[in-house]
């Protein structure tokens, strides 16, 4: 009952703000409500801010983690190798290469999980594909990956790697958050750039 709650929540707020968001009128919702409602009930479209940290760790290229807030919050503080897409700039077409592809896998956050559930609600009913969530956003980051410890006399082979990819990520999202602003913006400009190269070339 509360996922049903909880999606009606996001299928409105995506409705109110496709009604009142300037974006090419030629842009419609491809999918019927049932078909949307159906999808976002699966629990496939979640990554795990434990799956996130591997992807961060590995610097898979499959993979693009997109951060939705603000850029002010992005600059304080973002996961490593984050795009930052503003929410209230989401439905701008210039970002429309990096939401609407087949390649890569884009991973929505937030401070919590409710603007990347608007966010993907958006990307999919347009019909754009590979789009996911990291569950429980930037809020869950802090508190598995920023603050994860473990405790007791023993620890497992399977709490030891995963307390080890915790570690890591941890040391990489401290590294970055903590260089000066002019450093970060190259970091991040460069980052971009990359990108934005890559969406340019040969499918």
């Amino acid at each position: 009952m509360n996922a049903r709650i909880k999606l009606s929540v996001v299928l409105m707020g995506a409705g109110l703000i496709l009604a009142f968001l300037p974006y090419n009128a030629s842009k419609t919702f491809q999918m019927k409500p049932d078909e949307l409602v159906a999808e976002a009930l699966n629990n496939e479209i979640y990554f795990s801010v434990d799956q996130v940290a591997r992807f961060v760790n590995n610097e898979d290229s499959a993979i693009r983690i997109v951060d939705l807030r603000s850029r002010e919050e992005f600059l304080e503080c973002n996961i490593p190798g984050s795009v930052n897409i503003p929410f209230n700039d989401f439905l701008n077409p210039d970002w429309e290469g990096y939401i609407n592809q087949k390649t890569v896998k884009n991973i929505f956050y937030g401070n919590g999980e409710e603007t990347a559930n608007v966010a993907w609600t958006i990307a999919t009913g347009l019909g754009y594909e590979n789009n996911f969530v990291m569950k429980g956003g930037m809020n869950e980051w802090y508190k598995t990956v920023m603050l994860s410890n473990f405790e007791g006399d023993r620890i497992t082979p399977r709490e030891n790697a995963l307390f080890e990819t915790r570690l890591k990520a941890r040391r990489l999202f401290t590294q970055l958050n903590s260089l000066p602003d002019s450093l970060k913006m190259q970091f991040l400009e460069a980052k971009r750039l990359e990108e934005s190269q890559l969406d340019g070339g040969c499918e």
